[in-house]
């Protein structure tokens, strides 16, 4: 079954946040998923094939998943902030959404939270993940999809971060992607030919993140059990 899409406008800093709003058939939510879009002015929106495909990802493994538009697009209200302004909307809509009518009472308190992104969306999603985990409330996971390696200043991440990269991106290349993520020790992986959309592999990624996903709440809960 397809998970059911809503839409709503909610406040923001720079004025209204567009957002949609992309349910589990499955009530209450297991978590909170925020997705973001590639870079809106090469027309990124939150309707993105491979950010809808993220965010339905979510709603299948049965978490509420959010996307919206970045300042400047659709409904949402702004200009584009190069990744700034983006960040604080990113983490607004994060911390605002749980209060939400018809939201509140359908998520769980202190239910987990992910940051995911693609392309622009993924330098945003590891500045917004950089930011909570100075705070008392970190994300629980962090996925980037075509991660913005070499394009924008991509900030170091944990090490049990989801990253995917076609090996054929001409968009991103997977060389600068590793020499971001060597340092860290941190794995890529690599879906053998794909471009930087994706095309033809929209299932395989799905599945990439289920795994990913499913694997790693399982560890957390064996965890908490010991």
């Amino acid at each position: 079954m397809t998970p059911r899409a809503e839409k709503r406008l909610i406040a923001g800093p720079a004025g209204q946040i567009e957002l949609a709003l992309d349910w589990p058939m499955q009530q209450p939510a297991t978590g909170l998923a925020c997705v973001g879009h590639p870079h809106p002015l090469y027309g990124g929106t939150m309707d993105n094939k491979v950010a809808a495909t993220i965010a339905r990802t979510f709603a299948a493994l049965g978490w509420l998943a959010v996307r919206f538009n970045f300042r400047g697009v659709g409904a949402s209200h702004g200009a584009h902030d190069a990744g700034h302004g983006e960040t604080d909307d990113f983490l607004h809509v994060v911390r605002s959404v749980p209060d939400l009518d018809g939201v509140s009472e359908r998520l769980p308190a202190n239910c987990p939270v992910a940051l995911a992104g693609f392309s622009f969306g993924s330098f945003v999603a590891a500045r917004a993940a950089q930011q909570l985990a100075a705070s008392a409330r970190p994300a629980d996971y962090l996925v980037l999809v075509g991660a913005a390696a070499g394009k924008w200043p991509m900030p170091d991440v944990r090490g049990d971060t989801l990253v995917i990269h076609g090996e054929n991106d001409e968009t991103i290349a997977l060389t600068a992607v590793l020499d971001w993520a060597r340092p860290q020790g941190l794995p890529v992986l690599v879906i053998p030919g794909a471009d930087h959309f994706f095309h033809r592999r929209l299932t395989t990624l799905k599945a990439r993140i289920s795994a990913h996903i499913r694997g790693m709440s399982q560890f957390d809960a064996a965890e908490q059990s010991h």
